[in-house]
């Protein structure tokens, strides 16, 4: 039987045709190192940082939640960015914990996806918080007569909801645009996270698209949200300078300074991360840059906002006075003998 090479050649780009049963099922997460010895250090550090993240964005959560004197947009808006801070991290760290903990690098194809989706989700989220962020402190310096009408909580929540918003549809269409590429040999992905443009650069599929929609929203998001923040510094420095007196300048700057903190880390380190990747192509030190603001910025906000922040400071303080008044409670029992007595255990011996 004759088997002419065109039949070949059309039979190997039928199974390349985007959603063939030849479609990949799963990825290869190479991470930051293949030498076996450096894995428990990797495993403790990030297993640290995650903790750590967690536990204080919760306290930055709570902290407000149970002070009325924080039911304020300022701290509404804070509270959200450590929601956010704790989604951004625990989409990408718990995976890469599991996978040196099983000693496996492999993650599925829809994994893949979904991580990419959520990942997408939470950063250009804490971008659009961040920027909210700015211009209420815009408000609240340029214009403090008007700041209780302008940042009303109608307006707080409409500015939070319409961020979730526009971040959902814009994670929604980047994933529905990396399942119209399809994947043929090379799955290793030179990253600890399944990162939209490692991604799309592995496609054996036309990706002149995605690149598209990828820089149009880099460009109208990050841009914008970039632009906007620096124009809200830029008057709000110009209010600072017109206050005459020493003590009104350090008290007007000292109620943005957390803010600027986290703004500059955040985007120093994002911006970093493409021009370090775009400079040296290498895949290692991308995926170092990209632990910068993927994990050591949600780590180091409560910091920022606790150790800077009085009000917060106080709030937390009153939180751990809350929580322990059952241990003052027993200790008060144990100095007391005569009311030991009278406790129910006692009374049945």
């Amino acid at each position: 039987m004759e088997v002419r090479y065109d039949d070949i050649v059309n039979s190997y780009f039928k199974h390349m045709e985007p959603g063939n049963d030849a479609q990949i099922s799963e990825f290869i997460l190479l991470g930051f190192s293949e030498e076996p010895g450096l894995q428990p250090l990797i495993f403790g550090l990030f297993l640290s940082m995650y903790l750590i993240t967690v536990f204080g964005n919760l306290l930055i959560i709570l902290a407000i939640s149970s002070d009325s004197h924080l039911h304020t947009p300022m701290y509404f808006f804070l509270s959200n960015l450590s929601f956010v801070d704790i989604c951004f991290i625990s989409t990408t760290v718990p995976k890469m914990l599991w996978n040196i903990q099983t000693q496996s690098k492999v993650i599925t194809y829809e994994g893949c996806i979904t991580q990419m989706y959520f990942f997408l989700l939470s950063a250009v989220l804490d971008i659009f918080l961040l920027t909210v962020m700015a211009y209420d402190r815009f408000v609240a310096i340029c214009h403090p007569l008007h700041y209780t009408i302008i940042m009303n909580p109608w307006i707080c929540g409409l500015l939070v909801l319409v961020s979730w918003i526009m971040c959902i549809l814009n994670s929604l269409l980047q994933s529905l645009m990396m399942l119209q590429l399809s994947f043929c040999t090379n799955v290793e992905i030179p990253h600890f996270f399944c990162d939209l443009s490692q991604m799309t650069q592995l496609a054996c599929s036309d990706n002149f698209l995605n690149y598209m929609v990828i820089y149009f929203t880099t460009v109208l998001l990050g841009s914008g949200a970039l632009t906007s923040i620096l124009y809200s510094y830029s008057k709000i420095v110009s209010s600072i300078r017109r206050i005459t007196s020493t003590q009104g300048k350090y008290k007007a700057f000292s109620t943005c300074a957390s803010h600027l903190s986290v703004v500059s880390l955040f985007f120093s380190t994002s911006l970093g991360v493409y021009f370090s990747s775009a400079a040296t192509h290498s895949s290692h030190s991308s995926a170092t840059a990209s632990m910068m603001y993927t994990v050591v910025t949600p780590m180091l906000n409560p910091f920022i906002y606790s150790l800077r922040n009085k009000d917060i400071k106080g709030a937390l303080k009153r939180l751990f006075v809350m929580v322990s008044p059952k241990r003052q409670i027993i200790l008060g029992l144990e100095k007391c003998p005569s009311l030991q007595g009278s406790t129910p255990q006692n009374q049945l011996l």
